[in-house]
């Protein structure tokens, strides 16, 4: 077990069990189903339960308020502060808890460019949780491992449970970043997704300094270097979406954009697999193999085969595995500049084309509004209905700054790279959730591709009344009836008032940014 000369008890961790350093898959596997943490699937694939929370807990996260950043952070729902003694005081009882205790350690990296790195330790009290981490975070050499210093740290001891009255939290369970000590504290929440969150939020205070743009999307690049970009929220097919056997895949959920091109911040996807298609989804389907870690799916008592259609515990069912597992994978994690900006919304309305093309004042507008539709269970009490929301810059969970900050970095990467940037509806067509369909990934997928391909460049455009959109005549691969959102619907009337209804929620949404220049405020809907 390789281990890092610089030890646990720099952040206070002593008197621990057993600590097992860096260890390979196979043996966290073995130690993971003789602990009695998990199963195995018939496909070689560890398959996990997270008890009550099977999502993110957003009320339940906390950033601590310290005098060095206290007035770069934007404080409010999102981004909610901490006392430092309240911090100080869990901290210690964390670290009595884990005395005496059995841990897991994973030294890694964040971010494939070398010169944007950071390096990180995942401290674990369960051994699955160990190997997501290892398998999600970039893993470095043995030779690395021993004088690895760690910029982060991440301790995850989902067997603590919190007291909100002594303790100061939400609930039971929390999701602590101290920007100061470079720590994150996860307690009371088995969701593996907590971990790999807390290290993006992190990551998006600490590179704009640095003069990175971080992201909330996946990446891919064709034969000839084009890369695209696909941003949205949980649940929107970024990670299908980007999974293209025709191109390799850079990474599936975050990135940064330097001034030199794209990079990956992590070395492996978190894919939701909840109805998975090995028809339409077969990179990632073949990916669900030993190494690979299933979050709450559901397998046969007697023949372990997953079920993917099974949501009796969750619609939120995940799957991680490093990115090599993705047949095509672009394991360096480093590409170019993006010829193609695609954002995805899961619109619930069914009102959205499914495949719009915007100036840059609009991608700005778009950006900073980021709609899409909650899916159920992405969170913890969310109902089974998607919900309508705006969630700024297609991340506002994870981004400590104000949204200005990553709205003006996107603007100035899209001046002087001259990216095409599209708003893809993955949702409904034909009528809002409940009465509409989803739209079929293998549309979606010919729409992506043609305009990542350039190929509705020479076609027919014409101006979204409501929206101000561009809205293609047709697209190679699709029916033209089902680029118009309007015409299929059954009452044309009725699409019309509920298109008004969303444009002025856009608006009233909007109305948050201040001081966001004209141009970008105007260049949004018009409900008329």
């Amino acid at each position: 077990m390789p281990q890092s000369r610089v030890g646990l008890q720099e952040q206070g961790l002593v008197n621990l069990g057993r600590m097992y350093w860096n260890l390979c898959p196979a043996v966290l596997v073995e130690l993971a189903l003789a602990r009695r943490e998990g199963i195995l699937a018939s496909t070689g694939a560890l398959a996990v339960k997270t008890g009550s929370r099977t999502g993110r807990s957003p009320k339940d996260k906390f950033i601590v308020e310290d005098p060095a950043s206290h007035d770069q952070i934007h404080w409010g729902r999102v981004n909610r502060p901490f006392p430092r003694d309240r911090f100080e005081s869990l901290y210690t009882q964390v670290l009595g808890y884990l005395q005496g205790r059995d841990v897991f350690v994973v030294d890694a990296m964040a971010g494939a460019d070398p010169r944007y790195q950071v390096p990180i330790r995942v401290v674990n009290e369960l051994a699955w949780h160990n190997l997501f981490a290892r398998q999600l975070f970039r893993r470095i050499s043995v030779e690395e491992q021993h004088t690895h210093r760690p910029e982060y740290t991440v301790i995850a001891a989902p067997g603590f449970q919190a007291d909100p009255s002594r303790h100061g939290t939400h609930s039971e369970a929390f999701v602590i970043l101290d920007l100061e000590r470079k720590l994150v504290l996860i307690g009371g929440t088995r969701y593996a997704g907590e971990m790999k969150k807390s290290v993006f939020s992190a990551l998006n205070y600490e590179l704009p300094r640095r003069g990175v743009f971080p992201m909330h999307c996946a990446a891919n690049v064709g034969a000839e270097g084009d890369v695209a970009l696909f941003f949205g929220l949980s649940g929107t097919g970024k990670t299908s979406l980007s999974a293209d056997p025709k191109r390799c895949l850079i990474g599936d959920d975050e990135h940064g954009w330097s001034d030199d091109g794209v990079f990956n911040f992590e070395g492996g996807c978190y894919a939701k697999c909840f109805r998975l298609s090995r028809k339409y989804e077969p990179q990632i389907w073949n990916a669900l193999c030993f190494g690979s870690v299933l979050e709450n799916v559901i397998l046969d008592p007697e023949t372990r085969v997953p079920d993917y259609d099974d949501d009796s515990v969750t619609e939120n069912t995940r799957a991680a595995y490093p990115v090599e597992f993705i047949e095509n994978a672009m394991v360096t994690g480093v590409a170019g500049h993006p010829t193609a900006v695609l954002f995805l919304a899961a619109d619930a309305f069914g009102i959205l084309p499914p495949i719009s093309r915007l100036s840059r004042n609009q991608a700005l507008f778009h950006f900073l509004s980021g709609y899409t539709a909650k899916l159920a269970g992405t969170e913890t009490g969310m109902g089974d209905e998607p919900e309508a929301t705006f969630s700024t810059c297609f991340g506002a969970p994870f981004l400590p700054l104000a949204p200005g900050v990553y709205a003006d970095m996107l603007g100035q990467r899209l001046d002087r790279h001259g990216s095409r940037v599209y708003l893809v509806n993955t949702g409904w067509v034909g009528g809002p959730y409940g009465v509409g369909s989803r739209i079929s990934i293998s549309y979606t997928r010919a729409m992506v591709d043609a305009a990542i391909t350039g190929r509705l460049d020479g076609v027919a455009w014409r101006t979204d009344p409501v929206f101000g959109i561009e809205v293609p005549a047709e697209c190679p691969g699709v029916p033209p009836e089902l680029l118009d959102q309007r015409s299929n619907w059954a009452s044309p009337a009725e699409y019309d008032h509920r298109a008004r209804e969303l444009a002025d929620r856009f608006i009233r949404n909007f109305a948050q940014f201040k001081d966001v220049p004209k141009e970008i405020s105007q260049a949004g809907p018009r409900p008329g």
